[in-house]
């Protein structure tokens, strides 16, 4: 039973004092028989009261207030976390049953929020994706994995090309981003055969074993595969999400999820930097690494990026 230590330290740095500033953080691992949550610290600026409620999916939220002035906004948390591995689904249903199970399934709470399909203009060009590789012919387990590599095939893991606000069109159009746009387009794939899919935010704890996402919040997608549940599929590292894996919450995507968000009066002016470090525990006690904050792209810092530019100018000629 793996047993990990995650450092998550999140810091906002204003251009000028802010005030009011409304906030809600989604940083509470779920909590079932594959995860235990040993203890967490959790540290904010100004130290405001913290409001914890369930949101619709299920997951902790904490909502807090800071109205006095103030130049920055540290949320800092520290947790133990155990988590143990899951049996995999025995694929022995015959596919036609998996998939009428699915198709029952298309107007039934929760599944139907997870069935919704994001509109935008490459979404036809996805669609061909699915309709070349005859995916209802498999399990739906064998097609979500055959998506799931697709996407780690096709797909350059590059960090800062993108950010919260990249849309799929521009996902789709640079081939590239990290877990969080990975997830994304997984997302609309397995949306598209029919199969209910979720997005997972969290960590991933490898112990330094190269994975791509070590060292910051990770994403992924949970399938849903009839007559088992729902598998986590890591398209960012195509495998299969387990113990490795710490989940903090569930949505429709990223901003379902989203570790921190919020509001506040002031100038618009800000910086956000994030850094995550995770410390192993395999009898004996580690010592936790540092824990480096990187700041993080913006929308209106992706003019300046090299390999965006080299792709838009690809796609003009």
């Amino acid at each position: 039973m793996p047993r990990f230590t995650i450092h998550h330290l999140t810091k906002y740095s204003y251009e000028a004092p802010v005030r009011d500033s409304a906030n809600q953080i989604v940083l509470f691992p779920i909590k079932d028989e594959y995860q235990d949550v040993v203890r967490q610290e959790l540290k904010i600026t100004g130290d405001p009261e913290l409001d914890i409620f369930k949101d619709y999916y299920g997951n902790e939220v904490g909502s807090f207030m800071n109205a006095e002035p103030h130049s920055e906004l540290i949320i800092d948390s520290k947790l133990e976390v155990k988590t143990s591995s899951r049996p995999l689904p025995v694929d022995d249903k015959p596919e036609e049953d998996q998939w009428h199970h699915l198709y029952k399934l298309r107007y039934q709470v929760p599944y139907m929020d997870f069935l919704k399909q994001e509109l935008f203009d490459a979404l036809m060009e996805v669609t061909k994706i699915a309709d070349t590789r005859q995916l209802g012919e498999m399990t739906p387990l064998e097609a979500g994995k055959i998506l799931n590599n697709y996407v780690y095939t096709n797909y350059k893991y590059i960090k800062g090309i993108t950010s919260v606000e990249t849309t799929l069109d521009e996902i789709w159009k640079l081939k590239a981003g990290v877990c969080q746009d990975f997830a994304h387009m997984l997302l609309v794939m397995l949306r598209l055969i029919n199969i209910p899919a979720r997005y997972v935010s969290g960590y991933i704890c490898s112990d330094k074993s190269g994975m791509r996402g070590e060292g910051a919040t990770h994403a992924w997608v949970e399938a849903y595969i009839p007559f088992y549940g729902w598998v986590g599929l890591d398209p960012t590292n195509n495998c299969i999400a387990n113990e490795m894996h710490v989940r903090l919450a569930v949505g429709r995507n990223f901003s379902d999820c989203s570790p921190v968000k919020g509001t506040y009066k002031g100038g618009s002016g800000q910086i956000l930097e994030v850094g995550v470090s995770v410390s192993y525990e395999n009898g004996v006690t580690v010592e936790e690494p540092a824990t480096i904050l990187t700041q993080q792209p913006s929308r209106n810092g992706l003019e300046q990026n090299s390999y965006r530019r080299y792709m838009e100018m690809m796609q003009q000629q």
